[in-house]
């Protein structure tokens, strides 16, 4: 399209869009939303709107592949849509459990239809969706999931619903055995779509049952149940029944599952994140494949907030401060490249949502969807909420997005300060 007028050019950034195998310098053309033109230059075009980019890097639209951003009706959980998303410089948010089969038109109607940012959502496998269930053990048990109106709800939602969501931990365990996890994916498998698994300690083991299992145990009733494109959640949990045992071990049907049986691994950050179970794992040769921020109002500070008390007592209250862009350079940190990490964050996700044509690339035809990073050098402090300090001389900040062909500037509360070591 050479010489083609264009609403907006976004000029001499560094590309990176592993999913067309760029890495270098061009230029962006943006018409009506869409991506229109990928060129060394396009100087000689004309452009209602120029960006300059230089000394930044320009890369497909973030997906943050867990978000906790139903709003009120998930207690303290959920935070406002378009501050997790455009406005901290990412263009897609999946919301992890927060709408089940009864909420879902509550969701669609006052979250993703309102928020700038694109708002999807995998379905809770329970009844009650995200209520603060670690406060609720009982809620969560085989009797509080329907399968057949998830699934019927799901197929109805086809545009909103992406996947399902449920729990294996092992104080769920200890009440039910896995029989939530095995309804969780009867509604996966009812509705065609890959189940998300949750790991790591929610709820205390019932000491009355007899039965206190462990992670080993977990995991092998667990991986037998996962199909193909299912997803394993928070492997660096710092929390009891992740990927990395008491003694340190990985257990090896985790090495085979990931390896040979095309099961997923999310990051979904948080406050599970430990830098010591992250080392052991990458080490072991098992790279996580999406990178869900798992930002909720437990582990952020938020504004306005009253001081409850409670949250402190919460097992995923976290005080170490991050975002996705920080998720992503504690990846760096530990020696992952950037290309995979912008892979976690764009072209992957975009595959496993089925929205690769649309979205996770900046090829002419898709959506202007385009985030716009400063990656700082010098040293800077990473903490996680086992306390550990790590000094990294890299940092990705986020400086804004268009969603859309729409600029927003990242002006988020929630992007952490950068904290000189």
């Amino acid at each position: 399209m050479a010489n083609a007028p264009m609403e907006t050019i976004i000029e001499n950034g560094r590309v990176i869009d592993p999913a067309a195998g760029l890495d270098g310098a061009f230029d962006i053309g943006i018409s009506s939303g869409r991506i229109t033109a990928v060129e060394t230059s396009l100087k000689q075009n004309q452009a209602l709107n120029r960006i300059d980019a230089s000394g930044l890097l320009v890369i497909p639209g973030m997906i943050d592949t867990h978000a906790h951003v139903y709003q009120h009706v998930t207690g303290k959980f959920g935070l406002e849509a378009d501050l997790v998303g455009v406005r901290s410089g990412v263009t897609t948010l999946i919301d992890q459990g927060g709408p089940s089969c009864m909420t879902i038109g509550g969701f669609r109607h006052f979250i993703a239809k309102r928020a700038n940012s694109r708002v999807l959502a995998y379905i809770s496998a329970y009844l009650v969706g995200g209520l603060e269930g670690h406060l609720y053990p009982e809620l969560y048990g085989p009797g509080g999931v329907n399968v057949e109106h998830t699934v019927r709800v799901a197929k109805e939602n086809p545009d909103l619903v992406k996947g399902v969501k449920a729990h294996a931990e092992i104080g769920g365990q200890s009440r039910w055995g896995l029989e939530v996890i095995k309804l969780g994916q009867e509604v996966a498998e009812g509705a065609n779509l890959p189940l998300y698994i949750h790991l790591g300690q929610l709820w205390p083991t019932d000491d009355g049952s007899g039965y206190i299992p462990n992670a080993e145990e977990l995991m092998e009733e667990l991986i037998p149940v996962m199909k193909p494109g299912d997803i394993l959640a928070h492997p660096f949990t710092r929390h009891p029944g992740g990927f990395v045992s008491a003694n340190g071990d990985i257990h090896p049907i985790l090495l085979e599952a990931v390896n040979e049986r095309d099961i997923l691994v999310d990051v979904g950050h948080g406050s599970h994140f430990s830098f010591a179970a992250a080392r052991r794992i990458i080490e072991a040769g098992i790279f996580p494949d999406t990178l869900g921020a798992d930002m909720h109002g437990y582990n952020v500070s938020v504004p306005n907030d009253d001081g409850d008390t409670a949250r402190e007592a919460n097992p995923f209250f976290g005080v170490a401060p991050f975002n996705l862009t920080i998720a992503m350079t504690e990846l760096l940190h530990l020696g992952v490249s950037l290309d995979k990490i912008v892979a976690m964050v764009t072209s992957t996700p975009a595959r496993v949502l089925g929205m690769r044509d649309e979205i996770g690339s900046l090829q002419p035809g898709m959506a202007a969807d385009i985030s716009v990073l400063k990656v700082e050098t010098g040293r800077f402090r990473l903490s996680d909420n086992s306390g550990a300090i790590e000094i990294c001389e890299q940092l990705l900040r986020p400086e804004f997005c268009l969603k859309s062909g729409v600029r927003h500037d990242a002006d988020s509360v929630f992007i952490p300060e950068a904290y000189a070591a």
